[in-house]
């Protein structure tokens, strides 16, 4: 009788183990988000979904909006959180997102929403260009510090300036895509080729011309402000320069993937991302949040930077992406570093 009793009582424990995993949802979360944030955002959401598992595909936005667009007919991902406000306007006009109004979007700025209700995505933060200078490595090469853009054309650069690929890095497509609005179409490609004259080589991640310059591998990195500010927190000689015609930006956002076969627990994901508590997360990344009034001051922040931001035409990004990155590869792909 004790070795029934025994038996039953370990049948029933594996009974509710059995029920319990069978419970778990599990979510494919393709992502471009900085890869050291990822578990903290996964663990502040189980910690009110602990029924719901996170797998992230994370990699650079362009590779991102490659594999979903690659993915078109047979979708592997649940849930796209903090890929480029550009990119999901693409998926959204190719018909591959499922609107939802998550709760309290309300409360979010305006500007961070997509316009259609319901909306297809919905904005976390937004990070903006700008230039990490070395001014310790500039100095040992006779450099002056850039007050422009088109400063970055000048010979005395020659070698010494590295930026993103925008074929695989959102930094480096909102760099093009305002380049491209602000000098307008022609302008702007004879400035990149310019510019192309003194890049030493092109990288697949937009943090990491920043990272180069603050370790002293390169004077000029083309990069975002707030790697600048973190880098020059962590005690990089860098100064974060803000050009004189304005930077170009663009934000992170999340969407649910249409046809995806998990959409409560895809749902639920996204009701966390617009929270006070997300915004809170995204804030130690970023200076510009979509929640107002979270955004807290960011040491070594460039002053005006907020202000040099471009009027920038998402639906010209958007809608000329592949043209833009077409042109871009057959000018300039030479010097980009092996993937």
């Amino acid at each position: 009788m004790k070795h029934k009793t025994k038996f039953l009582a370990a049948l029933a424990v594996s009974s509710l183990t059995a029920t319990v995993a069978l419970s778990e949802t599990e979510l494919t979360v393709y992502t471009a988000v900085e890869a050291e944030d990822l578990a903290r955002y996964a663990e502040t959401f189980n910690a009110s979904n602990p029924d719901i598992k996170i797998n992230w595909v994370r990699d650079s936005t362009g590779i991102i909006t490659a594999k979903l667009l690659a993915e078109r007919d047979n979708p592997q991902a649940d849930v796209v959180w903090g890929l480029a406000a550009t990119s999901l306007l693409l998926l959204k006009s190719e018909g591959m997102l499922e609107p939802y109004a998550p709760a309290g979007v309300g409360d979010l700025d305006a500007k961070f929403v997509d316009d259609d209700n319901p909306p297809a995505w919905v904005g976390m933060d937004a990070w903006v260009a700008a230039v990490c200078y070395n001014t310790v490595e500039a100095e040992k090469a006779g450099l002056k510090p850039p007050t422009s853009w088109k400063d970055l054309t000048d010979p005395m650069y020659k070698d010494q300036v590295i930026m993103p690929n925008p074929n695989s890095s959102g930094t480096g497509f909102l760099d093009v895509s305002s380049w491209l609005q602000m000098f307008g179409e022609e302008g702007g490609w004879e400035y990149m080729d310019g510019l192309h004259e003194n890049i030493a080589r092109y990288t697949h991640s937009g943090s990491k011309p920043c990272k180069l310059a603050a370790a002293g591998e390169i004077p000029i990195g083309i990069s975002f402000a707030f790697r600048g500010a973190k880098s020059k927190a962590d005690g990089a000689p860098l100064e974060i320069i803000v050009p004189s015609e304005g930077v170009g930006w663009d934000m992170e956002a999340t969407a649910i993937v249409a046809g995806t076969a998990n959409l409560e627990a895809a749902q639920k994901l996204v009701d966390f991302t617009v929270t006070k508590e997300a915004n809170e997360m995204y804030n130690t990344g970023y200076a510009v949040v979509a929640y107002p009034g979270v955004a807290k001051p960011v040491e070594h922040f460039p002053e005006g930077l907020l202000d040099a931001m471009i009027d920038n035409d998402f639906e010209f990004a958007a809608n000329n992406r592949a043209a833009i990155l077409k042109e871009w590869q057959s000018r300039y792909d030479g010097k980009s570093e092996a993937k």
